[in-house]
């Protein structure tokens, strides 16, 4: 199906003056931050996917600032790219660009976080679902007790949603008074230092009286987990997401309790192939699997999302299989583990 759709749509193109050949494509992609584990296997994923294509791949890293970001989709448009790929450092200083990439006729899409405009193609995870499997997995091992919301960055529409979700598991036990949620906080940058910082002050401010950690992500859960540890607090049940190395690891060792796999391989081969057909000439509507979608503020945009998998310490086989992530490194430092590290 989509093989067809991109053929009919480079033919479109073609009739329209356009790009006849995906190797004339060059597709850009603008990191907000290139520095986190998680985007190296995404890139490798969208990289595949245009080599397939013989397309053209060139990327710029925002560096967690957000006007370097519009400074670097301008230089991706002044290098002649023929679709963007956009990681919004911003979802609201990220606009612009979109503007400026629209007046060149340049498809966008908006890369695993929302960019609040309907000319972006929104390519994501269902993360308000990502939310309610990480508040399943910690309200399952903590079923009372004092609970600490760790969120993601305020400036990423995705913290909300994955906020959203998780309210929505745990207000029944809140309501019946079983649960207590002690201390919140976002988190600037999704940065695990910040997070650390963050849940060494709730920990203070409820003289580490906290019975399970509700974290949005990977990097914070770390962050969390750290800051845990040094009390001598480590093993109470915390949340994360993106199947990181380390967190898989610390899953295996029982310091995490979930990791929410949104496997990046699948994203990112996803996002590379829809540039291709949205740069033939294809229409939002017609990528496969493409659903109109209404943001909370009101935004009605094409988006797809894909399906992520919750990764316990029951099923840590579902990425070695997957080939995510090795055994050795999965173990390391692992005595008497869940499977695979028996």
């Amino acid at each position: 199906m989509q093989g067809r759709t991109l053929i009919t749509g480079l033919l479109a193109a073609a009739c329209l003056g356009g790009p006849l050949l995906a190797q004339d494509l060059t597709v850009g992609v603008s990191w907000s931050n290139f520095q986190e584990e998680r985007w190296k296997t995404d890139e490798a994923a969208i990289k595949s996917a245009l080599d397939a294509a013989g397309a053209k791949y060139v990327s710029t890293d925002a560096q967690s600032s957000s006007a370097k970001q519009l400074s670097d989709v301008e230089s991706l448009i002044a290098q002649g790219v023929d679709a963007l790929l956009i990681l919004a450092q911003d979802t609201s200083a990220i606009i612009p660009a979109v503007q400026s990439a629209a007046d060149e006729g340049i498809p966008v899409i908006a890369y695993d976080r929302l960019i609040e405009d309907g000319r972006a193609f929104y390519l994501t995870f269902d993360n308000v679902e990502v939310g309610r499997m990480q508040a399943r997995a910690v309200l399952e091992k903590a079923p009372e007790g004092n609970y600490v919301m760790i969120k993601g960055s305020p400036t990423d529409p995705n913290a909300d949603f994955l906020r959203g979700g998780q309210q929505q598991v745990l207000q029944p036990a809140i309501d019946a008074g079983k649960i207590k949620i002690v201390g919140e906080a976002y988190t600037d940058g999704w940065l695990p230092a910040n997070a650390q910082r963050n849940m060494e002050q709730i920990l203070t401010a409820n003289d580490n009286e906290v019975d399970a950690v509700v974290a949005s992500n990977d990097g914070t859960a770390g962050g969390a987990v750290a800051a845990l540890m040094a009390q001598g607090m480590g093993g109470i049940p915390v949340s994360g997401q993106d199947g990181d190395h380390a967190a898989l690891n610390r899953v295996a060792k029982g310091t995490q309790t979930v990791s929410v796999w949104k496997d990046a391989r699948e994203l990112g081969k996803a996002a590379g192939q829809i540039a291709i057909e949205l740069a033939g000439g294809t229409k939002m509507n017609d990528i496969d699997g493409a659903q109109q979608w209404t943001s909370p503020s009101g935004t009605t945009l094409w988006a797809k999302f894909l399906e992520p998998i919750p990764v316990t310490r029951d099923n840590l086989t579902a990425v070695t299989d997957a080939g995510w992530i090795g055994v050795d490194a999965l173990c390391q430092g692992v005595e008497n583990g869940p499977a695979p590290c028996n």
